[in-house]
């Protein structure tokens, strides 16, 4: 007979207190999310406000993200009541409002221009933001045709020449001059352009980070953009984060990050259907109920539905969303600006034979569901570069490279060679919680309250103290 025992650790958290000078540098940056992004950070960061169409007045906010507008668990306060604080307020984090800002687009168009071709924004604070966005044009980009939809060649005006080396190695300098002239500590890249199709994962070629880079400087076909992207900030000694569903994150480049103790993160932002999923799928098994089959109509707006109207393209998004094998995935490409269509139906087996069927409908404008989730995935990777974890200060280390702790934002969250993936939705956040909880000295949070659940006289006079 086997048995189990437990077993005690102690571990020591040591972090930098003083948050870092940030950039962040958006592949795409002309695009919906890039553009929503830009605007809401000088909108924040002037407090513009504007005319509502719908009346009055309305004034920026950061609504969505977990670190400027979410709270954490403190403990139990004199009264005898829950205490909550906000994130930013639980341990520091860098200030968004001086977040600085640029990137890279196969578009020239400048960044005003760019935000009234997204339809996102009111028309009143597109206005009021143009003097401060009509100078920002991006930087030239990487286009390869055979990674994205060809309904992307009539945009793609603004691109580099030359080889996948020579590409790497003038991503590489855009990074270094935007740090400079920015004067920032760091620089964080993000991919926020289109879904590319995925690459052909082959041996000897994606497998090391030697292998990778001679791919790279023989000119390989199967090296995506987004993994150049990657590759280059990695070695500009900058934190990436893969926005879309294709697999940048090849195990070359996680080795790469590795031996270089940088943080990567991916893949595919988790802002409406796929978030909704980790909530109702963990509650059914939760509840004992047993999913038979989960059916999703996606229907999506703007460039993204454009470039996945595209097999290749859209077969991207179809292989992060069905991580299980009850589920079946339908998508429709139609320009109807920012707004998404999201309809799911959930059958689960009940007692005896019977079925549950729970629909939902879900529309919403997704950039500005997916602009606070970048903003926190920047925050988050800021500030767990300032932490090191140990069984002593001496050999505190970092979390590794691969930051599935980040989970909670995105769809198919990469992590550690061998370690389970983390789908469900409440746990990712309370994974987050509990960590900068430990960072101040806090025990992670049970919610069992004994003390109001048992007549023990010792827990009796602990809330009465209270």
């Amino acid at each position: 007979m086997q048995y189990a025992y437990p077993e005690t650790f102690d571990l020591k958290f040591k972090l930098q207190k003083e948050p870092k000078s940030i950039g962040v540098m958006m592949v795409g940056w002309g695009g919906n999310n890039g553009t929503t992004f830009t605007a809401s950070l000088l909108a924040n960061q002037g407090n513009i406000t504007w005319e509502d169409p719908r009346g009055g007045t309305k004034a920026p906010n950061w609504l969505g993200s977990l670190t400027q507008c979410s709270t954490a668990y403190l403990g139990i306060g004199g009264d005898g009541k829950e205490v909550y604080i906000p994130w930013n307020g639980l341990v520091p984090l860098v200030d968004v409002n001086k977040i600085k800002v640029g990137g890279w687009d196969i578009s020239k168009m400048n960044m005003a221009d760019a935000t009234a071709r997204a339809h996102v924004l009111d028309i009143d604070l597109q206005r009021k933001l143009r003097p401060l966005m009509e100078p920002m044009v991006p930087l030239p980009s990487v286009y390869d045709p055979k990674f994205v939809a060809s309904n992307q060649n009539d945009r793609a005006n603004n691109v580099l020449k030359g080889s996948k080396s020579e590409n790497l190695e003038k991503i590489i300098y855009d990074i270094v001059e935007f740090r400079k002239n920015e004067n920032l500590d760091l620089v964080i890249v993000v991919w926020t352009a289109n879904t590319e199709r995925c690459c052909e994962i082959m041996p000897g070629i994606h497998d090391t980070a030697e292998n990778l880079f001679k791919a790279i400087y023989e000119d390989h076909p199967e090296i995506s953009p987004s993994t150049l992207f990657a590759i280059a900030a990695i070695k500009a000694q900058c934190p990436f984060i893969n926005g879309s569903p294709q697999n940048t994150l090849v195990p070359g480049c996680i080795d790469f990050a590795e031996k270089n103790g940088i943080f990567v993160a991916g893949d595919d932002f988790k802002s409406g259907q796929t978030k909704l999923k980790s909530v109702l799928v963990d509650f059914l098994v939760g509840a004992g109920l047993k999913p038979m089959s989960i059916m999703s109509y996606n229907h999506l707006g703007n460039n993204d539905g454009k470039n996945l109207s595209a097999p290749e393209q859209f077969r991207s998004k179809e292989v992060k969303l069905l991580m299980k094998p009850y589920q079946s995935l339908y998508f429709i490409g139609l320009d109807l600006g920012d707004s998404k269509r999201a309809m799911d139906e959930y059958i689960s087996e009940i007692m005896l034979g019977g079925h549950n069927t729970i629909v939902i409908h879900n529309v919403c404008e997704d950039s500005l569901l997916a602009t606070p989730l970048i903003l926190d995935l920047v925050v988050l990777t800021e500030f767990f570069g300032r932490l090191r974890i140990g069984s002593t200060s001496k050999t505190a280390s970092h979390l590794h490279s691969a930051l599935s702790i980040l989970g909670y934002f995105l769809k198919a969250p990469v992590g550690m060679p061998g370690a389970p993936v983390v789908n469900a939705l409440a746990k990712q956040r309370s994974a987050l919680e509990n960590l900068l909880r430990a960072c101040v000295g806090l025990g992670p949070v049970n919610h069992m309250h004994l003390e109001h659940r048992v007549q023990i006289p010792e827990f009796a006079s602990c809330v009465t103290s209270l």
